[in-house]
């Protein structure tokens, strides 16, 4: 046998042995949380069958709502408790603000630079700033508002046109999506890529492209993240997919830095006076030019994209499919805005806070189906206690908010559509955490409840909605760390009689 042999088998050998070792010296004498049966090098990895937030919710179901898996090297805490996740996010806070580092983040987040993947430090509180006051403080909001506003009424408008004569089948989940894309590209770059009025159709067609690509990715799970030496041969070629998504979005996004660069230049622009995300980096860029690079703004780009559209379209999506399945939910809804709106005008934003009903829809379709079943990972920065258990430095933290918002212990009767359940308690801290909780909690959440609130109560107000047969909607769910439905949705849809003459003048 050759060097290189003996090399290959000691090493083969001699992992599993020194992975035992350290394994037993690291536990000795700690409380650990209780964990399943664990494979030497891959761990747990084994017992991952499925959707995530399933398998860790019957594992949990088994060895207590905080416990202590391990992804092939990398040590993970599952939390299944809101106790558990109060004490995480008031007591150990600024402990756990840290993200694990993935082979994702040193490829889409440009290594580790985006609000969403970097570690708590100067970077993030910066980024945190800038995003609360340029885009989400409520200055900004308002700001906005008349995008919002033109964008459903865009929806709306299509989906007149389809149906204005008597029901027909619609397909609702490109037309929701598009919705919240143009939101936010309007905020970003002022740009519309889906829908009429795009000033650059091939443009669009590159963006789509993009985003169904990132989407993937973010999606998909690698495995080379918890076993190193699958990194190291870069298993089913996942870092050359990557690198090769970066060139593309790069491109992209450097096309929009540089399009509102040129703007801001011409002085004689009237549109180089405007306020995108992308102007405000640019100008801090002008004062700070190594510390804001191209590169940062780009991240947060993609970053803004991926986590701002899937959270409103998604939940939009759900809502939808839940009232057509319960025709008695979506009928006291629409009563609630006949009565408070009436048939001489549109529901507009500033009505939302007069429609609690509506906003009882979103929050329980959020608990149903939250578009991150799990929360983004944190990682603690040093060793430190929950519910009495030592959690070591550098382990994953995940909490499931998926089998939170459906545990019969925190909640009665989890498992139905029962949006009334909201309206009795304004505040139901741990046991409902659809956008996160804590410093690292989702900063666009106001906007999400604005999107969301203002399109639901569009479609409810404007439409008849009937199911496409006799069968229920699916409610099955699809691939993907965002929870997307199995099956896009399709519904039958038709214009209001009352409302027509409204809608007509669109």
């Amino acid at each position: 046998m050759d060097n290189i042999h003996l090399f290959f088998v000691s090493f083969l050998f001699l992992v599993p042995l020194i992975y035992l070792f350290k394994l037993f010296t690291h536990q000795k004498g700690r409380n650990l949380p209780p964990s399943p049966p664990s494979i030497p090098i891959i761990g747990h990895l084994h017992l991952i069958n499925g959707h995530l937030h399933r398998v860790l919710q019957h594992l949990s179901s088994k060895y207590g709502p905080i416990m202590a898996l391990r992804f092939g090297s990398r040590p993970v805490l599952v939390i299944t408790s809101p106790s558990a996740v109060e004490e995480c996010f008031t007591k150990n806070d600024i402990v756990l603000a840290n993200r694990p580092f993935l082979l994702s983040g040193k490829y889409l987040d440009y290594d580790h630079s985006t609000i969403g993947a970097a570690p708590y430090g100067q970077l993030w509180r910066d980024l945190r700033r800038i995003m609360t006051l340029e885009l989400f403080s409520t200055a900004r909001l308002k700001s906005y508002l008349g995008v919002r506003e033109y964008e459903v009424r865009s929806l709306i408008k299509n989906l007149y046109q389809d149906s204005f004569q008597d029901f027909a089948k619609v397909e609702m989940r490109s037309r929701i999506q598009g919705l919240s894309f143009n939101i936010l590209m309007k905020m970003i770059a002022d740009k519309r890529f889906f829908g009429t009025g795009m000033r650059d159709v091939e443009e669009a067609g590159r963006f789509r492209e993009v985003i169904t690509d990132v989407f993937e990715a973010s999606g998909a799970s690698n495995p080379g993240d918890f076993i190193p030496f699958l990194r190291w041969i870069d298993f089913q070629g996942y870092e050359k997919k990557l690198l090769k998504l970066q060139k593309k979005t790069d491109r992209f996004s450097q096309n929009l830095i540089e399009e509102i660069r040129t703007k801001r230049c011409d002085s004689s622009s009237e549109k180089g006076k405007g306020k995108t995300f992308i102007d405000a980096m640019l100008s801090l860029q002008e004062l700070e030019p190594e510390y804001y690079t191209d590169d940062i703004i780009k991240g947060n780009i993609l970053t803004l994209l991926q986590a701002g559209s899937d959270t409103s379209s998604l939940t939009i999506e759900w809502a939808m499919s839940l009232l057509l399945n319960h025709p008695d939910v979506l009928e006291r809804a629409r009563t609630e805005l006949d009565n408070y709106i009436g048939q001489d005008r549109l529901v507009q934003e500033t009505d939302l806070t007069n429609l609690p009903y509506i906003q009882c829809v979103v929050n329980e379709t959020l608990r149903l189906f939250p578009a991150g079943p799990l929360l983004v990972p944190h990682e603690p920065s040093q060793d430190c206690t929950i519910g009495g258990f030592h959690v070591a430095r550098g382990t994953m933290v995940l909490v499931n908010a998926w089998a939170i918002h459906r545990d019969p212990m925190v909640w009665d009767d989890p498992l139905s559509f029962k949006p009334e359940r909201f309206e009795k308690v304004e505040n139901e801290g741990c046991r409902f955490i659809p956008f996160g909780i804590g410093r690292r909690q989702c900063p666009g959440s106001g906007l999400a409840n604005r999107v969301m609130g203002l399109a639901l109560a569009s479609l409810i107000q404007c439409f008849e909605w009937e199911r496409v047969g006799e069968e229920l909607v699916s409610l099955s769910e699809g691939k993907g760390l965002s929870m997307p439905k199995e099956e896009p949705l399709e519904a039958m849809c038709r214009a209001r009689q009352r409302m027509s003459h409204i809608l007509k003048d669109l």
